[in-house]
């Protein structure tokens, strides 16, 4: 059995794109604006996208030092080299499968050829939780399919990391506000879906403190330009 460490996102793009402080980053599919508020935090000059104009306004009232703008990530109205590098922090298995090969090509166009793919993997005690909400089990091997597929556009992976990202919830609500915040859409189903919910967060839930823990494996990849 291969034990995975556990780890966070947040912790994994530090050493990545070391120095933060100064560096302009592209938020791909950046919700709300939780990547960008942490890195903003730390420094960088960062520049969220999203499709969705709802989360774009959200985003520019909660993170007033970043700048976002809606748009698609297989086209990013942005110059070559607008950016020392370009984040995809859960939102790469979000964008249509058509496109994603797109997406990663422009994330590449207008970085440098400095991308960070961070996808949730189908497994896991919060995956395992969620599943009368969204099943994403195809969405998400179709991302990792498009990262297997790389080197094809002229990019090669750097490095490969997986981790087990631990998320503490105080109990089942808390559990449901985050896939409605993660989603709104899904609002409708997790009270029609409340009974399923409660019987696997029992289920995979595990008391830690005052609250329960699960976990989300992740696999991040450090994409660059292959050689010449």
């Amino acid at each position: 059995m291969t034990i995975r460490p556990t780890g966070n996102a947040l912790g994994l793009l530090e050493r990545w794109l070391d120095p933060v402080a100064g560096l302009k980053v592209l938020d791909v599919g950046c919700g709300t604006g939780a990547l960008a508020r942490a890195l903003s935090a730390r420094g960088a000059e960062v520049t969220g996208i999203d499709p969705q104009a709802d989360a774009i306004a959200v985003a520019r009232q909660a993170v007033p030092k970043a700048r976002f703008e809606q748009a698609g990530a297989q086209d990013l109205p942005f110059a070559d080299g607008a950016f020392g590098a370009a984040v995809f922090l859960n939102s790469l298995h979000h964008v249509p499968q058509a496109v994603m090969a797109a997406a990663l090509r422009e994330a590449a166009r207008v970085s440098g050829g400095n991308v960070v793919v961070i996808e949730p993997l189908a497994a896991g005690t919060f995956f395992l939780s969620m599943l009368p909400v969204e099943d994403e089990t195809e969405i998400r091997a179709q991302a990792q399919a498009a990262l297997d597929a790389v080197e094809q556009d002229g990019l090669r992976i750097i490095e490969c990391v997986e981790y087990d990202d631990p998320r503490k919830f105080s109990g089942l609500d808390a559990f449901i506000a985050k896939l409605v915040e993660v989603d709104p859409a899904r609002a409708p189903t997790t009270v029609a879906k409340r009974g399923e919910l409660d019987a696997l967060f029992r289920a995979n839930a595990v008391a830690e403190g005052e609250g329960f823990r699960l976990v989300q494996p992740h696999r991040a990849h450090r994409l660059g330009f292959a050689a010449p």
